[in-house]
């Protein structure tokens, strides 16, 4: 009787196999259907020069938000959005795969943001600085960037900001990453870790952990969390923090999954461009603003916000930064939802650029989907 139960099971696993063979050959085939369709939509475009030139961010922000609606599991909705990510970005590497700049080195957050934004069939193009991303963007060596702009814990990243005060570029995009802090590493246990080499903020975000669970290792401070995986890459006993993208560009094992203390903790970038981009039905505004007299006049802030809230416009972001005009001068950098040409937002920024000495649209772009 048992030897009968066990040739059915085997056969009821051998149906479920060859069903998803089956299925396995059928999404190659479609897969492949779309590539040839990609394809076309680059000819019906007619002969253009560089990838960035078929790359439509809005197009692709209306079917990833359409692929969330429809899924119904088992996958999640994170792991089905990767997937297409992944599919869409390697359809459109078929003319040139898209150059991203972001803030290097390797193996930090800011190229697990363009990996979850723009797929791994792209370019990703590691710069020192905030300002090196923007310059090569602006000279056309990258097609876009990716830097910081805020942490949930930490708050805006200044140096971003401040670029945008001189820099011609557009924000294309948004990406909010949760930040994962993962114990890294060549070591075949916990016992054989000496020393623990991270990023001084990421030490601190993971303190507790690392004070319950390895409270005689020594600590040493980095300059970057790919600096410290770089030494435990190469030195013995020791270990690092940092995300998945850095084991797999050092080489080095996750060790202990999710160390951080908080769970709570994440940082949102940003996609920077050379254009603006057309509503994609679900966006966000960000507006550069100041008055003539933001050094001491009553109700500056007022005035510039009354006629948000006057047209109903939801405000998520607001952020004060020295005009560099003259001293105790200041701009403010405003989020607010919706596209800058569309009602009621562009009724209301009609209104405010009247009110205002300076006024800049830095982008309007999808909101961040995840």
């Amino acid at each position: 009787m048992a030897d009968e139960e066990d040739a059915a099971a085997s056969a009821d696993l051998e149906k479920i196999r060859t069903r998803i063979n089956a299925i396995d050959e059928q999404l190659q085939a479609l897969i492949n259907e779309r590539a040839v369709f990609a394809q076309k939509v680059g000819v019906a475009k007619g002969e253009l020069a560089n990838a960035v030139d078929y790359y439509r961010p809005e197009r692709e922000a209306e079917v990833l938000r359409g692929i969330k609606e429809r899924n119904e599991g088992p996958l999640r909705d994170e792991e089905m959005l990767r997937l297409f990510r992944e599919i869409m970005s390697a359809c459109l590497a078929q003319q040139e795969p898209l150059k991203v700049g972001f803030l290097g080195p390797e193996g930090t957050f800011t190229q697990t943001a363009v990996f979850k934004h723009f797929g791994h069939s792209v370019r990703a193009l590691p710069f020192h600085t905030i300002d090196e991303v923007f310059q090569e963007v602006e000279s056309g060596a990258a097609d876009f960037g990716v830097v910081p702009i805020e942490n949930s814990t930490e708050g805006s990243v200044n140096n971003t900001l401040d670029m945008f005060l001189t820099s011609p570029l557009k924000i294309s995009g948004e990406i909010e990453l949760p930040i994962e802090q993962h114990l890294l590493g060549r070591v075949d246990g916990l016992e054989h870790i000496e020393r623990i080499c991270a990023h001084e903020q990421s030490l601190a975000q993971c303190r507790g952990w690392l004070r319950e669970y390895l409270p005689q290792v020594e600590l040493i401070g980095m300059s970057s969390n790919a600096a410290g995986a770089r030494r435990a890459r190469d030195e013995t006993g020791t270990a690092a923090i940092g995300p998945n993208v850095a084991a797999d560009v050092y080489n080095l094992k996750i060790l202990v999954n999710s160390i951080q203390d908080r769970r709570d903790n994440s940082t949102r970038f940003l996609v920077v461009g050379r254009k603006l981009l057309a509503p994609s039905g679900a966006d966000k505004t960000t507006l550069l603003v100041s008055t003539s007299d933001t050094a001491g006049g009553a109700g500056v802030l007022h005035s510039l916000l009354k006629p948000l809230a006057d047209h109903n416009v939801n405000m998520t972001f607001i952020e004060s930064r020295p005009s560099r005009r003259q001293n105790w001068d200041y701009v403010f950098f405003i989020d607010v939802e919706g596209h800058a040409n569309e009602a009621p937002l562009a009724d209301a920024l009609d209104v405010l650029q009247k009110e205002s000495s300076l006024f800049r649209v830095l982008g309007a772009y999808p909101k961040a989907i995840s």
